[in-house]
C-alpha cells in the first residue's frame, strides 16, 4: 500500500527546495561561479534529487514491486511498471549521477556542467511529480 502522505511530505519539500533554487539561480555562469551561489545551488540541487530518490523507494515499496538491488534498480521498475516515462527515467539516471557526484566528489564537480544541467534540467523535478501524482491518482 502506498504511502501517500509520506509521499506528500516529499514532495512539499521538493517543492521548498526548488523554491529557494529558483529565488537563488544566478542568471548567468559568471555569476553562478561566486562560492556563495555556486555552493548553495549545488546543495539544493542535491537535497531535491534526495527528495525524488525517497519518493521513488517509497513507491517501489508501496507498490510491491520486488526488492531493487541499487537505487538505479528503482527507476528501472518504475519504468517497467509504467510508472514513469522512459525519458523521466533517463533524466532522473543523469540528476541521479550528478547527485552522486556532489555528495561523493567521484569526479572533480565541473562547474560548466553544473550550471547547465541547473539551468536545463530543472523541469524534470515538474515532470516527476506529475508522473507520480498520475499514477497515484489512477491507483
Amino acid at each position: 500500500m502506498l504511502d501517500q502522505k509520506r509521499i506528500a511530505v516529499k514532495f512539499d519539500e521538493l517543492a521548498r527546495f526548488l523554491d529557494e533554487l529558483e529565488q537563488i539561480t544566478p542568471k548567468t555562469y559568471k555569476e553562478y561561479l561566486t562560492i556563495e551561489k555556486k555552493r548553495s545551488c549545488e546543495r539544493l540541487m542535491q537535497l531535491s534529487i534526495e527528495c525524488v530518490v525517497d519518493v521513488c523507494k517509497l513507491i517501489v515499496s508501496g507498490a510491491n514491486l520486488g526488492i531493487p538491488g541499487k537505487e538505479i534498480d528503482i527507476l528501472e521498475a518504475l519504468e517497467k511498471k509504467k510508472i514513469i516515462s522512459k525519458k523521466l527515467n533517463s533524466e532522473l539516471k543523469e540528476m541521479r549521477g550528478f547527485r552522486n557526484i556532489l555528495v561523493h566528489e567521484y569526479a572533480t564537480i565541473n562547474d560548466e556542467l553544473s550550471f547547465e544541467i541547473l539551468k536545463t534540467k530543472i523541469n524534470s523535478f515538474t515532470l516527476f511529480k506529475k508522473e507520480i501524482t498520475e499514477f497515484i491518482k489512477n491507483k
